[in-house]
């Protein structure tokens, strides 16, 4: 700002040496002036170019940063969009996964219960073997004893065939 009110006090200095028609050694005066005006300004500029320069090399490395920054998160946002149809995808096999897992603990208790079942039956058919055939071999053997009767036992079933000795 002093450079321009410099510019203006030298603009008004040569205006009135020319309307006053001074003498040399007030030329020489604004003429020196004018050179330390000149002189500012120069310097003025320079340093407001050296600013320039900065702020534009400051300015490009915000922009390179910012680019750096949109692209990864470019690629982040690919990354999650591909993470979320990979978890749609477990989530949809996870839930298939668990009903057959459901359906095979239904159908392994039904077995153990059929399997309960069939030890249960199978109690009770030893109970019943270990009590009838006992008795039926008992009783074999006791008419065989007493009637010499020799037993055919590959005759078909329901009829009874033997032999008296």
């Amino acid at each position: 700002m002093a450079a321009f009110r410099d510019m203006v006090e030298v603009s008004k200095c040569l205006l009135s040496l020319l309307g006053t028609n001074r003498t040399e050694a007030q030329q020489r005066r604004l003429l020196g002036r004018h050179e330390q005006m000149m002189e500012r300004l120069q310097e003025m500029q320079d340093g407001a170019d050296q600013q320039l320069r900065e702020t534009l090399a400051v300015e490009e490395e915000v922009a390179q940063s910012l680019l750096e920054l949109k692209e990864c998160t470019c690629q982040g946002n690919t990354e999650l969009q591909q993470l979320e149809v990979e978890l749609q995808r477990t989530s949809k096999e996870d839930t298939c996964l668990q009903a057959r897992l459901r359906q095979l603990i239904t159908e392994l208790q039904e077995l153990r219960e059929m399997e309960e079942e069939l030890q249960r039956q199978e109690t009770e058919v030893d109970e019943d073997n270990t009590v009838t055939i006992p008795a039926a071999v008992y009783v074999a053997q006791l008419y065989h004893q007493i009637s010499k009767i020799e037993w055919d036992y590959e005759c078909e079933p329901g009829m009874i065939k033997g032999s008296i000795l």
